[in-house]
């Protein structure tokens, strides 16, 4: 079959079963949108590159498949970079066809070129330069399969003009091996079972559970492994959803905001036992005093991970469901029981003594952990989440109670303000079935608030709890703890009124600044079928509690 180069690319996106493309056309990308024009693909166009890339990580993340986006060469391919650092460091499996300017000109500086796989070397997993209409095919086929094999990312493949135009034999693989590439190394099974003697040896055990969990779908056996061995559990941002927080051995979320009693425990015990997270700064604070008493067992893919950090008593390598499937048979296989009672009553006077809390009747505004636990409640905890960055990101994290897996989203390694609006279009067209709720923060929201206009004109019912309270909420609060109230422009008065702005874009919307009409405001919201915004005014002061300042350790907790 001879095809130009465009039509190799949505042809092979067919063969890849891609369900939908997020992109913004320009003069380099012409070839491939006339060939997209001829197909039936759903392609939905967004209004910045940057909201491309985020809508595909946020269809990736809510539903296990590749995300795919299209920009155009130049700005186009650079305005994709912040999306594409984004998903790299959650690793999340995105694939970006960018256009180029014709092989001859590369090196030129001619119009609308950047080396584009220079720039993104460092924050994809792999990219191509396609310079040859014949490794058109094969380029493509090697793309999805780094993006979404091992450990995802995210990956790039740079389209010249000349070569979209350019007319080969379309010879697409069924599958591929690439030399070298070991994505789903074997499992030692003798390793993973001397787990379970140092488990035997344990009195005080936890697990982390880590984003690493959800990625392999072993939430499954995660929640089997607890049941069958009884250790408490805590996860990171990334790893809510994995275990239903609503089980009495979840300990919450860990970290910098994570609960008192988690970080007590991370503090306290024995044994740590960490699945598919990588030990990152947010997590464990100050490096040196982490887990001080405790054997920590490490289990991840990647096994460059393995070590990094901490030191490591135990290292697995291999993915989270083989290992804890080996587990989970061995101790069933075995009648094998463990005794942690004492610990379980420790950790429930903890609880007990330092519950997550806020108080209602406070003056000044909504509470914008009570709008959050009300989306939970409205919502029964199975809706998709999209967690913006700053104090919504940790509020959304705290209060919502997680149950399942992939229904969590937010952007944890980079921390991308503007992440969570253009997500929520992602993650919403993924999955049609779901609730999506944006929480987000006025001034992250103002850093993709043009995706209004793709939500508004594609009719995708998403709805926006803004919690405005007119400042960069989170680095204010850094100023007011740390810098003596110094609130060196991070004020946010001149806001627009975003219930017109949103009525602008043809999308209903209310203001709401009292609690008691938070609940009505929000079932209206979710009931309406179509997109909604609710302008929640809350404290300008606010602040996200408990906190460990940087640096410290995990039970030097403030608030």
């Amino acid at each position: 079959m001879r095809l130009t180069g465009a039509e190799m690319v949505i042809e092979a996106l067919k063969r890849e079963n891609v369900e939908i493309i997020f992109g913004i056309p320009g003069g380099a990308m012409i070839p491939v949108y006339d060939a997209l024009y001829k197909s039936d693909l759903k392609h939905i166009l967004t209004r910045h590159e940057q909201g491309a890339a985020h809508a595909a990580d946020g269809y990736a993340r809510a539903t296990g498949k590749v995300g795919v986006c299209f920009a155009t060469s130049g700005p186009g391919a650079t305005n994709l970079t912040t999306g594409l650092a984004t998903a790299y460091m959650d690793s999340v499996p995105v694939v970006a066809f960018t256009g180029q300017v014709p092989t001859s000109l590369i090196g030129t500086d001619a119009f609308q070129e950047t080396d584009a796989t220079g720039i993104t070397m460092p924050i994809t997993k792999y990219n191509f330069l396609v310079k040859d209409i014949k490794e058109l095919p094969h380029v493509i086929k090697e793309a999805f399969y780094i993006a979404r094999s091992g450990r995802p990312g995210p990956v790039l493949v740079d389209l010249p003009k000349d070569i979209q135009n350019a007319e080969g034999e379309f010879d697409y693989p069924d599958n591929i091996t690439i030399e070298g590439y070991i994505p789903d190394p074997p499992v030692s099974k003798r390793e993973v079972l001397r787990i379970l003697d140092v488990i035997k040896e344990s009195k005080k055990p936890i697990i982390i559970a880590g984003g690493g969990i959800i990625i392999s779908e072993a939430s499954e056996k995660l929640r089997e492994f607890v049941n069958l061995t009884k250790i408490p559990i805590t996860t990171t941002l990334m790893g809510l959803g994995s275990y239903p927080e609503t089980d009495e051995l979840s300990l919450g979320m860990l970290g910098m905001h994570g609960t008192r009693y988690a970080n007590y425990a991370v503090s306290e015990c024995d044994l740590l036992i960490g699945i598919g997270m990588r030990f990152d700064d947010r997590v464990t604070g100050k490096i040196e005093k982490f887990a001080p008493h405790a054997k920590i067992v490490h289990i991840d893919l990647d096994k460059a991970e393995i070590g990094k950090l901490v030191n490591t008593f135990l290292g697995v390598v291999g993915d989270a469901k083989r290992v804890l499937n080996i587990l989970n048979e061995e101790i069933k296989s075995k009648g094998l029981s463990f005794d942690f009672s004492s610990w379980h009553e420790t950790l429930r006077e903890w609880k007990e003594k330092h519950p997550l809390k806020y108080d209602l009747s406070d003056e000044g505004g909504v509470k914008p952990q009570y709008i959050v636990e009300t989306v939970g409640k409205l919502t029964n905890h199975k809706a998709i989440i999209i967690g913006e960055v700053g104090q919504s990101q940790m509020w959304a994290a705290q209060f919502y109670k997680y149950i399942e897996p992939r229904t969590h989203l937010s952007s944890g390694g980079l921390g991308t303000m503007g992440y969570g609006l253009p997500a929520a279009i992602g993650a919403k067209l993924g999955r049609p079935d779901k609730i999506v709720v944006d929480i987000s923060g006025d001034g992250s929201f103002q850093m993709n608030l043009q995706e209004l206009a793709t939500i508004s004109h594609n009719k995708i019912p998403i709805v926006i709890a803004l919690i405005n309270n007119e400042y960069l909420g989170m680095v204010r609060q850094w100023q007011e703890l740390f810098y003596d109230k110094r609130y060196s422009h991070t004020s946010l008065s001149g806001n627009p009124d975003f219930v017109k702005l949103a009525e602008a874009y043809g999308i209903p919307a209310k203001r709401v600044t009292k609690n008691e009409d938070v609940e009505s405001a929000l079932k209206e919201a979710i009931e309406s079928g179509t997109p909604y915004l609710i302008d929640f005014i809350v404290k300008k002061e606010e602040n996200v509690f408990p906190m460990v300042p940087a640096g410290a350790a995990l039970d030097d907790m403030i608030g």
